[in-house]
Parts: structure tokens; sequence; C-alpha cells
């Protein structure tokens, strides 16, 4: 790779705020000075079909694809050198010439229960309304609670929380991760548990794509960060195995203590009414196992719930 590296990004201010984290952090790497950076790394904003369409569920557009078509496509096509992603937005595989070259480390996987009026999610009254467009987060929460109503919420984070604060919603779910990334955490009532609410698989992560050949360009090393890495292939092999995209209510989170990761997946009905759950162990494990890891236990999550996916004219809203 030759200056200047273009980087991909969607315009929203979330995108842009995790571009710009790693826009300086890969200045940085290759020695660039801090006024130069915006220069020699600059960020190329691209509007995606995910962006432009915000009435409807991911699902019924053809799911998560349609936040990195756009960016992938300039990618190929040498319009930019390096495409950001939110880790949960990007599909199983990779379009043929086109790898994730590095994970930069983790933030919270956690998702937040958002209110105007309720501290908590155990706090909401019957029938309250609860605004997500996650189809994993709709069935978690009908799981605990299945006299909520679900109805869609689309949009960026400032457009969620505007519409939480002025009583649209009893409460909304968001990721604790972008609000961290966007400096608006004083919303958050309550950090809900992991075990209650399995993050998506890479939910916290951002991916770092470039082209096949330029996977060991000089920043790669200094912004892979091996812990997260090797948790997000395990998540990403479970998501695989259960052909996780929008049309499946998927979770699955790996967390490394020590030397031993530990993951667990799960696939929902959509109204929660069932719950598949598996989790598994391994001792110094390398990406290659974690991901066989993944695989195994979604499959045998697979095999328990037999084919969930989703019929988009079921769903309200």
């Amino acid at each position: 790779m030759t200056l200047p590296l273009r980087i991909g990004t969607r315009r929203s201010k979330l995108a842009l705020a995790q571009s710009g984290m790693m826009q300086r952090a890969i200045g940085r790497a290759l020695g660039i000075a801090e006024a130069e950076i915006e220069t020699a790394v600059p960020l190329v904003e691209i509007v995606t079909t995910g962006d432009r369409i915000q009435d409807r569920r991911l699902m019924e557009l053809g799911g998560k694809a349609l936040f990195t078509k756009e960016i992938e496509e300039a990618l190929l096509d040498g319009r930019i050198d390096i495409a950001i992603h939110s880790m949960k937005d990007v599909p199983a595989e990779q379009p043929e010439g086109l790898c994730i070259a590095a994970i930069p480390k983790r933030e919270d996987a956690r998702d937040a229960f958002v209110s105007r009026d309720f501290e908590r999610f155990d706090a909401l009254p019957i029938g309250a309304r609860l605004g997500t467009a996650s189809l994993r987060r709709q069935a978690q929460a009908l799981a605990l609670r299945p006299d909520l109503k679900v109805e869609m919420l689309r949009g960026n984070i400032d457009t969620r929380l505007r519409r939480a604060a002025e009583g649209d919603f009893d409460a909304i779910l968001l990721a604790v991760s972008g609000m961290t990334r966007l400096g608006v955490t004083e919303h958050i009532r309550e950090k809900l548990s992991p075990d209650a609410f399995l993050p998506a698989p890479g939910q916290g992560a951002l991916a770092i794509q470039t082209r096949a050949e330029d996977i060991d360009a000089p920043w790669v090393a200094a912004l892979n960060h091996a812990p997260t890495a090797v948790a997000v292939a395990a998540e990403r092999g479970a998501m695989t195995a259960l052909e996780g995209s929008c049309r499946t209510a998927v979770g699955a989170y790996a967390v490394i203590d020590g030397d031993t990761l530990r993951l667990t997946t799960e696939m929902l009905s959509p109204d929660g009414s069932a719950r598949w759950r598996r989790a598994g162990e391994l001792f110094q494990p390398t990406e290659a196992d974690a991901r066989a890891l993944g695989e195994k236990l979604g499959a045998e999550v697979h095999a328990f719930a037999g084919d969930q996916e989703v019929d988009p004219a079921s769903l309200d809203g």
C-alpha cells in the first residue's frame, strides 16, 4: 500500500466516529505526524443501501450485507484501500478478493437498556412498548417478558435516543459499544446481562477490511488485538453454522479468561417461546481452533432447533 490510504466508511455519526478512531490508529502505526493523518489516511464517505432505507427491517431487504455491499464494491474497484465495519454487520463469508486484515480491541459487547421512565428491564410494566429492529433482541426480550409489545425502531443512535426521550417507546435496546464510541452513555439505564441477552456475533468489535493482497500491510499487526480476534472467530464460526443473518435470531459470545476461551451460542424462535443454547471451552485456542468450536456448537444448536428462518410477513412493524 502507498499513501494516501483511503478509508471507506458509512456516513452515520457512529460509523464516522469508529472510522476516525481507526484513521488515527493507522496513521500513528505508520508514524505519520498527527497534523498530517487526515491527509495521508483520508475518510471516504459512502452511502449504503442499509442507510438509505430506514422504514423496514433489514431482514425484509436482504440482510446485514446491505451495510457493507457498496463499501466492499469500492474496495474491489480500487476507489478505497481500507474499509471499517462494525463486525456484527459483516456477513459470514468474505467476497472473493477481500479479507478481514485486523480486528482491534473490542469495546463492551453488552446490550444497553434505555428508557425515559424505567430504571431497568425488569421494571417495565405489563404490555410495555419496546423498540428494536433486531430480531435477536426481540426474541430475547420476549423470552423473558412475553407480554411486551416489540415494535420496529430503526435509524441512527441519535434518532433512537430522541424517540425514547419523547416517549414513543417505554424502552429501547441499543449496543453499549456504539453509545460508548459516541459518548452518550449517560442515557444507559442498565447494561443487560450477556447471559439473558447473549450479544450478536462480533458485537462491540470492529472489522478492518482490505484487499487480500494487503493483508500483511505494515499497520495491520499494530491494530490487530489477538484475544479479540480469537473470540470473534469463535462467534463467527457459530454464526456460520447457524446461517446467522438478519433472518434468524442468533446470539454468540466468547470470553477469554487467562488461557481459556468459553463460547456460548444460541438460536431463538422469533417470539422467544423456544431457546436452544450450547456452551464449550478451549484451552489456549488459535483462531482456527476457536472457529472450529463455534462451528461445532452452532451445528449442535441448529440440529436441535431445526430451521427457524422467519417469514417477514409474520412480524409486526
